[in-house]
């Protein structure tokens, strides 16, 4: 069944990529520019926030801050700058799916991006999409996805910025972007480095973060080039070189390192007329680390993986109400390391989108996919979404669906303990969106439900080694709420943004509360600006979250809830059309707080951050 179905989707593609008339006529769209069409073609029933620049440049810290004062995300930390997870309406790290213009880039080693790891400073935009994605990004995309952007300008002008921050703790960041563009081609140039002891002090108390220290450092490069009217090539890459120590925690110290080269290339040629769009891409992307015990001796564990990709995404406009997309889409894996030997993977994916628009107040989604792997069955994958409008200002989306996340290399290889006989994860989930939207105020309620199977976890087996298993079935359900505020008065600017979400996730064996999901979680931001001078507030709370299954209460067992704020302020020394400087002072943990959000492992007191910001 499953070879005809992946039959049936290839002679689609053919017929539709083959079967088109050429037209002289040309529609260059807006959308010309993203490498990640489908994003907004094909999500008008799902959640989506876009982070635009404003917000981007508000963050001076990590990207996991970043989100964690701006989304619905909950975050765990080993620590500030350590790594650091993801918890999407009560899914765990694996299930919340990182899309790099279009490429899903989670780690084939354990299946999660580290979001510390991630520079915003290289980045044009970020996108986060409420709701499971397993159709279209496939693997782990089940709690929602967080969507990386390095978007193309075609238009004239050369644009250049500097940033310089100092701060507590030693810390260092440096960056600088460059972007470029005329009628047929465009360039962007991202080059991020960061330092830090971060030696902070546990607040009451007389220790320190010791073994603390990071650095890293970043390297995005994009060009594109109108080969023709219709054709265009677009290049992206993107490096990351980072060198960590893990700090310990507040009663067991650490001397251990991690050095980690993520690397990825993607080449694409897009060629679009009035009635087709057609994208073809071909990635290499390499994930290397080395792990050291002990910071000072030469042993260290490594593991390695390359991934070779290629993928086609054949859009065809039928009628001005009905669009047709699909995507074959083809993955070669091959890992090597210390604990997994060199096991290799390779995937076939057959995709099909329809997009049906009857008119502006009817928005109507279908998609399906199928994958053939070389390790194991995978299931049949299906959405379904609708965008509702009742009124001018009133709207409705609607989704449901079927995701899905595959074993990793460490859930299948890895030596001792590693399980061969392991399924895919599964999910089903149905999501119920109101939007209320006026020129200046804009409200979001979600409500939502997941429904998991075959969950993997790794448990000890009769031979004392932990080792995955496919035991545990779990749900999640809550609700999500998002108010945005914007008024503008002469030369008075005021913003205000707020999320709240309410979860419940819990293991249906036990009835229990999975470890490390707050029932409560909220954060609020409050920008005002005035001529050159802006300031803003942010604070975010978190609710009280069980660290060990059983759900018991109490130091050793949860995480007290905890409110941390920051302050910033920024001032245009300089303001003319060609050029800007920009001074800013942020204040983290405004009013110092001792808060952890993983256990034992305290994060930084008050301190300061100085940037300076030149635009030329």
């Amino acid at each position: 069944m499953k070879q005809n179905i992946v039959v049936f989707f290839a002679v689609c593609y053919c017929v539709l990529s083959f079967g088109q008339t050429p037209t002289d006529s040309i529609q260059f769209l807006d959308e010309i520019e993203l490498s990640d069409v489908k994003l907004k073609r094909n999500a008008a029933g799902f959640k989506v926030t876009v982070l635009n620049d404003s917000v981007l440049n508000k963050n001076t810290s990590t990207f996991t801050d970043l989100l964690r004062f701006n989304s619905n995300i909950y975050f765990k930390e080993n620590g500030f700058g350590m790594v650091s997870s993801p918890s999407f309406r009560g899914t765990n790290a694996s299930q919340t799916a990182v899309i790099w213009n279009g490429i899903n880039i989670n780690s084939q080693l354990n299946g999660q991006t580290d979001f510390n790891t991630i520079n915003t400073n290289n980045v044009n935009q970020v996108v986060i999409r409420n709701g499971g994605g397993s159709v279209q990004y496939g693997s782990g995309a089940i709690g929602g996805s967080v969507h990386l952007d390095n978007n193309l300008n075609f238009s004239k002008h050369l644009n250049s910025n500097v940033k310089l921050n100092y701060g507590s703790f030693e810390s260092k960041n440096i960056s600088l972007v460059t972007d470029y563009g005329q009628d047929d081609f465009a360039f962007n140039l991202g080059v991020n480095y960061i330092d830090s002891e971060n030696d902070f002090k546990y607040l009451n108390s007389d220790q320190v973060n010791e073994n603390g220290a990071f650095n890293n450092l970043s390297l995005n490069v994009n060009l594109g080039y109108f080969i023709s009217e219709k054709d265009v090539i677009k290049l992206y890459h993107q490096s990351f070189i980072g060198n960590r120590n893990f700090s310990g925690t507040i009663a067991t110290p650490s001397k251990s390192k991690y050095e980690d080269i993520n690397s990825r290339s993607l080449l694409e040629w897009v060629r679009t007329n009035q009635y087709y769009k057609s994208n073809f891409k071909v990635a290499y992307l390499k994930e290397y680390f080395e792990y050291y015990q002990n910071k000072n001796s030469e042993f260290f564990t490594f593991g390695k993986v390359n991934t070779f990709l290629v993928k086609h995404n054949f859009n065809y406009k039928i009628s001005r109400q009905l669009n047709v997309t699909s995507i074959l889409d083809y993955n070669v894996i091959k890992g090597e390391g210390s604990s997994f030997s060199n096991p290799d993977r390779s995937i076939f994916s057959a995709i099909g989108l329809i997009q049906y628009k009857p008119n502006s107040n009817l928005n109507l989604g279908f998609n399906v996919r199928q994958d053939v792997n070389s390790d194991f069955k995978s299931p049949l994958l299906f959405s379904m979404d609708a965008l509702i409008g009742i009124t001018e200002n009133y709207k409705i989306k609607i989704n449901g669906s079927k995701n899905f996340r595959i074993p990793t290399f460490n859930d299948l290889f890895w030596q001792p303990g590693g399980n061969l006989d392991l399924v895919p994860e599964s999910s089903y989930q149905f999501d119920l969106g109101h939007v209320l939207d006026f020129n200046w105020l804009q409200i979001q309620l979600n409500t939502y439900y997941i429904r998991s199977q075959d969950l993997i976890q790794w448990k000890p087996n009769i031979s004392g080694f932990w080792s995955p298993q496919n035991i545990a079935e779990a749900h999640s359900y809550g609700a999500e709420v998002g108010l945005t505020i914007n008024k503008k008065y002469d030369n008075h600017q005021l913003t205000f943004s707020s999320n709240y979400s309410y979860t419940v996730s819990e293991n249906l064996e036990t009835n229990k509360q999975l470890i490390y999901v707050p029932f409560h979680k909220a954060n609020v931001t409050l920008a005002y600006g005035f001529k050159r001078l802006s300031a803003y507030y942010q604070h975010v709370f978190n609710g009280d979250v069980f660290t060990t299954s059983d759900n018991l209460k109490g130091p050793f067992y949860s995480l007290q809830s905890y409110n941390v704020a920051n302050l910033g302020v920024n001032y245009k020394v300089l303001q003319h059309s060609n050029h800007e400087l920009e001074l800013g002072l942020k204040v983290n943990n405004l009013f110092n707080k001792l808060y952890q959000n993983v256990a034992f492992r305290p994060m930084p007191n008050r301190n300061f951050n100085i940037q300076l910001h030149y635009k030329f």
